[in-house]
């Protein structure tokens, strides 16, 4: 089938979906047929997203943002990793009054995927060239081990595409309706104690699928990770897919398959199918479960499209049986669940390698590296005689291959770049989305906001360090969507306008408090509580954190968590 055709789908297998409570057909291709029930189907029906990238090159660059029609500049462009970002002096409490158009500047967000690979000194200088030339200096690493780029001018995309190809780098599928960048294990195949090299699992899967216009109309977006590490590394709870290192007390190491996690407006996390995943099975198992997406998801309403509904509708057991009996074609062998995590899956410090050799893992600041920072990164790496850099999904990286006579070294450059390789409790687990500065569904301002309340409460809060035994995380988001995880932090913070006591309308959070995923001394993990009613004003963000987290050493009981305590503390001690 050639890229432009949209396959069609017979409505067979009704018996695998629950109808909807209205009677209305959900745009289940395998059970509804293909026709679009929206316009978003629409447009995603009349052309393959993929397409785009011809016309990117030779028409739209060549003629300018004003070349650009509609469809491809708010549908397609996602499927090459682009966005156009917010016009500046638009304060948040527009965001929902304004049309695209009218919050749109004729600039673009770019979103590189990395799939966990080892960015080598020539690809750190790469990436470091194009947002000095391209990007007026920024550069993000998200929390999907992405760099994200802005200001990027649409006569600049072909060249940037081309850089970024020489390095083994690309935006296919960055964004849209598609298989998502992949999470990996920042430490694979180094880790002295991982249990499952993930890298040819990955590669075999981008190397198979990544750009397949088989997949590239799904009902929404789709998240992976795969991990081999006893740490639990890559937030497997909230993606699609996740596959997460395991032995088999038979078969030896492999994966337990979890599906169906996302956060959003309707967090719910993944749940495991109870099967395992031999090394030569993976790819077939991933492609199994985004057809199934594909096939099945829900078509009708975006905002029930996610797999996690699908998955909530047909239960773990229905969901493995469709995967091995229409996909597979054979069962897969039930497997052990993951044991605890062995550490924090941040990496961040100095770990010995297999190899005698040591990575070290140092904290961003709230995700900003910019042009010289990447470009000195690839510098200090080549100079100590270190192998490459990983990105992790907390917005951070880790150093691979330094030597171990050369760690003090590297450690010192580190730190001179403003990359934290001894953070303070709060820094090393704070994480903010985009936010005001350039997206156009946020509300507040992010970034700024939460780097000055991080300077802040470093002054402030020294006492606190030797009390605490873990770090405390800090996860700030623009506008409702989670970006930046709230649901699975400890202090979560959610953007809004908010009204204060003297009846002014200002930027504020709302907070969600003790939410936690894979880390030592967890027996679960578990969504953040909603503190009902409470709202805290930007601008008062310091003094929140400060009296929160006061309150917690205060009335913890000995060897509680934060989030045990947020949990069981009563509203007033978290206000």
């Amino acid at each position: 089938m050639s890229s432009t055709e949209t396959p069609t789908r017979p409505p067979t297998g009704a018996d695998r979906a629950r109808p909807s409570r209205s009677g209305k057909p959900q745009g289940q291709w395998k059970v509804d047929g293909s026709t679009p029930l929206n316009s978003n189907e629409e447009v995603k029906a009349a052309d393959n997203g993929l397409n785009v990238r011809e016309r990117i090159e030779q028409v739209y660059a060549p003629g300018g943002f004003d070349s650009i029609p509609d469809d491809d500049l708010h549908g397609r462009f996602r499927w090459w990793g682009l966005y156009t970002q917010r016009k500046p002096g638009i304060d948040g409490g527009r965001t929902a009054q304004l049309e695209p158009h009218e919050l749109e500047d004729r600039f673009f967000m770019m979103r590189v995927r990395t799939d966990g690979a080892a960015l080598g000194p020539t690809a750190l200088r790469t990436l470091g060239g194009i947002s000095t030339e391209f990007a007026r200096s920024t550069a993000d690493v998200s929390d999907r081990e992405n760099i994200q780029y802005h200001w990027v001018r649409i006569e600049d995309v072909p060249e940037i595409w081309e850089r970024l190809a020489e390095v083994g780098l690309e935006t296919t599928t960055a964004c849209g309706d598609t298989p998502r960048g992949f999470l990996g294990s920042p430490v694979a195949g180094i880790a002295a104690d991982e249990i499952i090299d993930p890298t040819p699992v990955i590669s075999e899967i981008t190397h198979r699928y990544l750009g397949d216009p088989e997949l590239a109309n799904l009902p929404r977006k789709f998240k992976t990770a795969i991990t081999g590490h006893p740490s639990q590394d890559v937030v497997h709870e909230i993606n699609d897919i996740s596959l997460v290192g395991v032995v088999h007390p038979e078969l030896g190491p492999g994966y337990d398959l979890w599906v169906g996690g996302a956060l959003s407006t309707s967090p719910r996390l993944a749940e495991r199918l109870g099967a395992f995943v031999r090394e030569d099975q993976a790819a077939d198992v991933w492609h199994g479960v985004v057809q199934i997406f594909r096939d099945y998801g829900f078509r009708r309403l975006r905002n029930k499209a996610r797999l996690k509904f699908l998955l909530a509708a047909w239960g773990p057991e229905r969901f493995r049986e469709v995967l091995e009996t229409e996909y597979l074609g054979y069962a897969l062998a039930d497997g052990p669940a993951p044991g605890p995590p062995t550490g924090r899956g941040d990496h961040v410090g100095v770990h010995r390698q297999k190899d005698g050799r040591n990575y070290v893992g140092a904290s961003t600041t709230v995700g900003r590296v910019g042009g010289s920072m990447l470009t000195d990164l690839a510098d200090l790496v080549e100079s100590v005689g270190a192998d490459a850099v990983r990105l992790t999904p907390f917005q951070s990286l880790v150093v691979l291959g330094v030597p171990a006579e050369r760690t003090d070294e590297l450690v010192a450059g580190l730190e001179g770049l403003g990359l934290r390789v001894k953070p303070g409790f709060l820094r090393r687990s704070t994480m903010a989305c985009t936010g005001l500065e350039f997206c156009k569904l946020a509300i507040v301002d992010t970034k700024d906001t939460t780097e000055r309340t991080l300077d802040e409460l470093e002054d402030r809060l020294t006492d606190l360090e030797p009390l605490l035994e873990e770090p405390i995380s800090l996860h700030v988001n623009g506008c409702p969507n989670s970006c930046a995880r709230i649901q699975t932090a400890d202090i979560g913070l959610k953007g809004q306008i908010i009204t204060t006591e003297a009846g002014d309308q200002v930027p504020g959070f709302q907070v969600h408090l003790g939410g936690s995923l894979a880390a030592p001394g967890l027996e679960e993990p578990q969504l953040g509580r909603t503190l009902r009613g409470h709202k805290v004003a930007a601008r008062d963000l310091s003094d929140y954190v400060e009296r929160l987290l006061r309150s917690f050493l205060d009335s913890r009981a000995p060897g509680e968590t934060f989030a045990a305590w947020a949990h069981r503390a009563e509203d007033e001690e978290l206000r």
